[in-house]
């Protein structure tokens, strides 16, 4: 399990984790945001009339309203991005990563408005009636490149279970194991069943449900959330100067040695950014596509309003409260993940410079230390004499073993610095990440410990509706590669692979995660690049056909 994690980690940093590809991400937003002069916000409001219905037309085509096919897609990117992903972004590159979180957005803002609109005007018809769009269907109607549009088809295919479900699921069955002690592969078969018989409806029924969750589950994490930040009002200013203050130099101090420096931050930031809000993965668009409009343009604008709500709204409140409550940099006493876990060949004190620079090298991933070989003891559930532990990439403190729920005398295999043998439940303190962060935030709320119900309640909904709206998407690309009959097998294969993401290892299921955004982002980014002449005419015809008809 190890070496996979080892595997993935090192894809991940070469491709979503990349400079090349964080730029290439923002520059496309950058691009388009000037090259069609900030529609972002200038057509803010205009959006904001599209989707209230204002425009609409009895002939519309389209299986979805504007404000459904919104929810929809808003129901595949408010998720466990939203609580858990910033929890990451923050653990891995300190308070300033959020910051680069609500640039991408707003540059992801104008991207979704591009790749949406474009995907509208090449939309089709599928075999069973209903409206079939997406980034796949302009790269073989406009640009005539079939095999790029099955590149990404095939890669949507595969990030639905590494964005839409592997990671949901997760998510959620770790939370409700931390807060109600329910079994993980429990809460798996539960979910699992119920999202079977909503997925089988297809698009009719799934909007039908997001509709009525999107409102309700944002209603009740923003009373959480802001729960959390007026407790903590003493904290609002110098949390604001962490975030933006951090920018340049970093934000030092995260477990007595992990600086966040400037490009760590940026990297993740932006990573996690695209995680939360998917702009320029061409997800979102597929879901656009269904809904009812006379032209696509109007369908792109509504889109605008996306990555505005999920990123710049909660998931910098999300940030904002983690922050505040001082939790983001300490240590909790947590149950060990085997994947997290390094064991390195001596003992290394945070508190000598030297030690603590080769620590935060090694937690970026800039230089490697060398590891322990051989066996750690144990006596009454107790390490003797151990070298440094890390553990989320921070020192691990208190480290207690138990075998069959007893404390544990023996010894424990060690090789390259992990722990070979899985039987062992390992506890101690350590910085946490994802959403037992968020968790330990919400605590400190006037809500008190029931603030952790919040995050549980909170994380079922958002990452369940994510789940159910990336069904969607892959079955869309499994109808453009492989036609209508087979996405039924698809669909049992997302429902088995939901319940066994349930009792999967945390940090595998998220690094698996941002090399499936990867894949499915960069055929995307490539043809909205080479139809921007395409979109800035269609933009064009909007307006003089808005400004004769008065629509």
């Amino acid at each position: 399990m190890q070496k996979i994690n080892d595997f993935l980690v090192n894809l991940d940093s070469y491709i979503g984790g990349s400079p090349w590809f964080v730029f290439l991400l923002l520059g496309t937003g950058l691009f388009f945001t000037l090259y069609l002069k900030f529609p972002q916000i200038r057509y803010f409001k205009h959006a904001l009339r599209i989707v209230s219905g204002k425009y609409d037309k009895e002939s519309d085509k389209g299986d979805a309203s504007h404000f459904q096919a919104l929810a929809t897609a808003l129901s595949g990117t408010v998720g466990t991005g939203n609580i858990a992903g910033v929890a990451l972004a923050i653990h891995l590159g300190g308070p300033s990563a959020l910051f680069w979180m609500i640039v991408t957005a707003f540059l992801g803002m104008t991207t979704k408005f591009v790749e949406v609109s474009l995907s509208h005007k090449y939309r089709e018809v599928a075999a069973d009636g209903s409206i079939a769009g997406g980034p796949m269907y302009y790269m073989k109607n406009k640009l005539n490149m079939k095999w790029l549009a099955a590149i990404f088809a095939f890669a949507t295919i595969i990030s639905s279970f590494g964005t839409g479900n592997m990671p949901q699921v997760n998510s959620i069955s770790n939370s409700v194991f931390s807060t109600f002690g329910i079994s993980q592969w429990i809460t798996g078969l539960v979910l699992a069943i119920i999202l079977g018989v909503v997925i089988i409806g297809g698009i009719k029924r799934i909007v039908k449900v997001t509709d009525k969750l999107v409102p309700g589950m944002a209603l009740i994490y923003f009373v959480g959330v802001l729960a959390v930040i007026l407790y903590n009002y003493q904290n609002f200013i110098p949390s604001l100067e962490q975030i933006f203050g951090g920018i340049i130099s970093g934000t030092a101090a995260t477990g007595g040695f992990l600086g966040a420096s400037f490009a760590f931050a940026f990297n993740r930031g932006v990573n996690r950014g695209l995680f939360s809000n998917e702009a320029g993965q061409g997800s979102a668009p597929i879901a656009h596509a269904a809904a009812k409009a006379h032209e696509p343009i109007s369908e792109g604008m509504v889109a605008i309003l996306e990555p505005f709500i999920d990123t710049i709204v909660i998931c910098t409140l999300t940030g904002l409260a983690l922050v505040s409550s001082g939790v983001w940099n300490e240590k909790h006493e947590t149950q060990f993940q085997y994947a997290s876990i390094k064991v390195l060949d001596r003992v290394y004190d945070s508190a000598n410079k030297a030690d603590a620079k080769d620590l935060h090298l090694y937690a970026v991933g800039k230089k490697q230390l060398k590891t322990f070989d051989g066996e750690l003891k144990v006596e009454g559930g107790r390490l003797v004499a151990p070298p440094t532990i890390i553990h989320n990439r921070s020192i691990a403190e208190d480290i207690t073993v138990k075998l069959n729920g007893k404390p544990y005398s023996g010894s424990i295999p060690v090789s390259h610095g992990d722990i070979t043998d899985n039987r062992f439940e390992i506890n101690g303190k350590s910085l946490l990440s994802s959403a037992p962060l968020t968790i330990e935030a919400f605590k400190r709320s006037y809500f008190g410990s029931y603030g952790e119900y919040i995050i549980t309640i909170g994380l079922l909904l958002f990452a369940f509706s994510t789940a159910i709206a990336w069904s969607y998407y892959g079955g869309r690309a499994v109808t453009y590669l492989f036609g209508v009959k087979y996405v039924i097998w698809y669909r049992i294969i997302y429902v088995i692979g939901f319940f066994i993401a349930s009792f999967t290892d945390t940090t595998i299921v998220w690094t698996f995660s941002g090399i499936a955004i990867a894949f499915m982002t960069l055929p995307n980014l490539f043809g909205i690049l080479m139809l921007h002449k395409d979109m800035k005419n269609t933009l064009k015809q909007y307006w003089v056909d808005f400004r004769k008809e008065g629509w």
